[in-house]
């Protein structure tokens, strides 16, 4: 386990700490404020009369920000308490749709690109006066238009310059769709971090009896644009791999995307073996369910879906049915974008705590330290593998 003590700070902090959670990233804001809370309370007193660490342990770090709106929709943003040289980690969900705002009378539920605004409000609130900002994105906006086809936008290219423009220094987000998005800001600091370790874990944690080698599991992409991932999966876990690709009609468009016709596998027999589906994201759900039904055709024993962001833009039926049905035992996903309550109650839902994870990076970004071994996650996954296969408590 990586633990806050063992890692080197040598250095003293950029600036004194504020951590901004964007409306709508509250509840993720306040678990990643009591970790740092707790750390700095435990290590403060080393630190008592120094003035380079002035503001180094408080009882919250939490910096009071609001976006109120007009009766118009229009907006602005508002930050109550002076940050003047705070070096500030702005956080948001930009797939909380359960906010909403009046519009003239009507109801309007947060899109996107409304919670992306209210982000640049913020840093404009900021007005220059902060040490350094950096925003914490767990889902990039825009990153699944990342590239280009035809005569198209490229949103997630300009909504990354239009942050550095404002003068935001670091921008971390949570598996990228494409990291080489961050090819639109060259000379900026983005980081795209994995969440592998915590699905092992939260997989090892809610099953009993996998035997993790290569004659009884694998792991399996579920597209050729994530098999990166399911290959770092493979390795750390001594598995072998396998893929599907889509084929589709290149002679139709249906909302907006060529349709898929098939989905193709490549790889060795999965019959009889435990199988991880790991992908960045579960939108409405019909690439996972189709694979997992591949699979089970093919004779796969237990099927676990493994996804940073679960979407679920089509609602939960299908995966209530898949699981009565026996097609998918298991559904992973982050607790980095909003949940709805009704996720949270299946009994086939293991919910991954990012909260810890995130304010490691805070803490260590904020003493301008190296997140590299934060960010490879090898030995703590072999570590938690170990107590796994010992029998002892994750």
């Amino acid at each position: 386990m990586l633990r806050r003590k063992e890692r080197n700070l040598e250095n003293i902090p950029v600036g004194a700490l504020g951590l901004i959670p964007v409306r709508g990233c509250e509840g993720l804001g306040d678990k990643v404020n009591d970790y740092l809370v707790k750390w700095r309370k435990e290590s403060g007193s080393e630190h008592k009369g120094d003035v380079a660490f002035t503001g180094y342990d408080r009882d919250t770090f939490i910096i009071d920000a609001d976006v109120p709106r007009f009766g118009s929709g229009e907006a602005k943003g508002i930050i109550k308490e002076s940050v003047r040289g705070k070096d500030l980690y702005l956080m948001v969900d930009v797939c909380n749709y359960s906010l909403t705002y009046s519009l003239t009378g009507n109801t309007n539920h947060m899109s996107p690109d409304d919670h992306f605004q209210n982000l640049k409000r913020v840093i404009a609130a900021v007005g220059g006066k902060a040490r350094r900002i950096n925003v914490i994105m767990p889902f990039l906006y825009e990153s699944r238009q990342h590239k280009r086809t035809s005569r198209e936008s490229l949103d997630c290219a300009l909504g990354l310059q239009e942050l550095v423009r404002m003068g935001v220094d670091n921008i971390i987000t949570f598996d990228a769709h494409d990291p080489r998005v961050s090819n639109a800001i060259p000379l900026s600091g983005f980081e795209t971090v994995p969440p592998t370790y915590q699905f092992v874990k939260g997989l090892l944690r809610n099953v009993k009896d996998l035997q993790i080698d290569s004659d009884h599991m694998m792991a399996i992409s579920p597209d050729e644009g994530g098999t990166n991932r399911a290959i770092y999966l493979a390795n750390v876990l001594g598995l072998d791999m396998g893929m599907f690709y889509k084929r589709r009609d290149y002679t139709q468009i249906v909302n907006g995307r060529n349709p898929i016709v098939a989905h193709e596998f490549l790889g060795s027999s999965v019959e009889g073996k435990d199988v991880i589906i790991i992908d960045d994201m579960i939108s409405s759900g019909d690439s996972i369910i189709e694979v997992a039904t591949e699979l089970k055709r093919r004779k796969a024993k237990r099927i676990f879906a493994a996804a940073t962001f679960g979407l679920f833009t089509n609602g939960l039926d299908k995966f209530d049915q898949a699981y009565e049905d026996g097609t998918i035992s298991g559904i992973l996903t982050t607790n980095l974008i909003y949940q709805t309550p009704e996720l949270l109650s299946r009994p086939y839902y293991i919910n991954c705590d990012m909260s810890k994870y995130i304010a490691l990076i805070i803490d260590t970004l904020n003493h301008d330290g190296s997140i590299s071994s934060i960010l490879s996650p090898d030995e703590r996954i072999q570590h938690v593998l170990q107590k796994y296969k010992n029998g002892e408590t994750i």
